[in-house]
């Protein structure tokens, strides 16, 4: 049987579409999904069984291998790992700030650096 991931599903409109690990893009139906199930999140893996239908190749008999992590499934750092990192964020932050203000910007691979560490820091927060 295919497999591939959900690349979306509207449970309202009964619908979605799955990145077959094939690399086709496969129509996803309301009445594919396992019993008892109304919605299918993005990012599940899928296996199932294909049918030609009127536009194209349509998932049939879906079963849900592995659902996604949810945010609330993550773990967190402890707040006094959180503190640390804040902390010297702040520092080389402040530096940062001191040299745009008379009017030089950070060398292009340490501003990649600070950008990646804001984000890995913002997701870390956003858990």
């Amino acid at each position: 049987m295919p497999t591939g991931k959900v690349k979306f599903y509207d449970e309202d409109k009964g619908f979605g579409f799955i990145a077959s690990d094939e690399g086709s893009e496969v129509f996803l139906h309301a009445s594919a999904l396992p019993a008892g199930t109304t919605s299918v999140k993005p990012g599940s893996r899928v296996e199932f069984s294909i049918v030609d239908g009127k536009k194209g190749a349509q998932a049939m008999a879906l079963r849900i291998l592995e659902a996604p992590i949810s945010l609330a499934q993550r773990s967190r750092k402890p707040a006094d790992e959180m503190s640390i990192i804040v902390e010297d964020l702040i520092r080389l932050l402040d530096g940062i700030g001191g040299g745009l203000k008379r009017g030089k910007h950070p060398e292009p691979a340490q501003g990649t650096k600070i950008a990646n560490l804001l984000r890995k820091l913002a997701d870390e927060l956003d858990a």
